[in-house]
């Protein structure tokens, strides 16, 4: 465990529940790192995604120290218990103290190949959740997505899994079943697709009301792994209109990663089209 002062340490991986650690102030609390930067010479302040918490903010003293343990700690994709240090004076106060963490352990490592796909979750959560706002379900989910990630999922299909959970948690994604503006039950032979101001409308190159419907009842099963298999044979048609949802969402808030997989891929594509050199 690493700490910088002496308190009480979590003693099982099991999950604090909300309520457990709104009585208990420095509850352990699973957390994952979504960001961090530099703060000083020697501490950080870190972002993170906690289940009880929702998106927090902290400030990691001592963190880029040698000997700090935190270094090898407070890395993403990683499920950490966390420990808060006293409220400050002012209760809305956004940046936090780390008293100590812990690694909670049972995930595997994210892949470099898998890596991107990772950030780019980090970066929806960063941009779309407001701090000290909890969302369990949506944890819960984001978890299962690094695991899905990791272990080599397609790509493709988690993300566009969790974007749909995404929409759903914020209030924003209308009833897939149902054609939004005339309030009818989609058919299931008609095609439809998903605007960010009509919600599901009649599109000739948008999916069949039957794939919908399926989308539908898996987020209302709301496990992760029952998405991911709804979307696997429709994750390439859903590319486009979640995008456009997001970004209508996010406003003025551009997503980088995705522009970084673009670089990355032009980079890719002029070293594969170098002359080999002959020996």
């Amino acid at each position: 465990m690493a700490t910088n002062e002496e308190g009480p340490r979590p003693r099982s991986l099991t999950r604090p529940s909300a309520r457990t650690a709104a009585a208990r102030p420095h509850a352990p609390l699973l957390a994952y790192v979504l960001h961090s930067h530099d703060w000083s010479e020697t501490s950080l302040i870190v972002e993170l995604f906690t289940r009880d918490r929702g998106r927090i903010v902290l400030a990691a003293k001592g963190a880029k120290r040698p000997t700090s343990n935190f270094r090898s700690l407070l890395l993403p994709f990683q499920p950490l218990h966390v420990v808060l240090g006293k409220t400050p004076v002012d209760e809305q106060a956004e940046i936090l103290t780390l008293r100590s963490a812990d690694w909670a352990g049972g995930r595997p490592l994210m892949p470099a190949s898998a890596l991107l796909g990772g950030y780019y979750l980090n970066e929806l959560l960063l941009k779309l959740l407001a701090r000290q706002d909890a969302h369990p379900t949506l944890f819960d989910n984001y978890a299962d997505t690094v695991a899905s990630l990791a272990s080599g999922v397609d790509e493709a299909v988690a993300l566009r899994a969790f974007e749909l959970m995404l929409l759903r948690e914020l209030g924003v994604l209308p009833e897939l079943s149902t054609a939004t503006l005339s309030a009818e039950p989609v058919q299931t032979d008609a095609r439809y697709t998903l605007q960010a101001e009509a919600g599901l409308v009649r599109s000739a190159q948008g999916l069949t009301g039957a794939q919908w419907v399926t989308l539908e009842a898996a987020l209302s099963h709301g496990s992760a792994q029952a998405v991911q298999h709804a979307c696997r044979p429709v994750a390439a048609a859903l590319r486009v209109p979640l995008r456009e949802t997001l970004h209508y969402h996010l406003g003025h808030l551009p997503l980088r990663t995705p522009q970084v997989r673009q670089g990355v891929q032009k980079l890719a594509n002029s070293a594969r089209a170098l002359p080999v050199a002959t020996p």
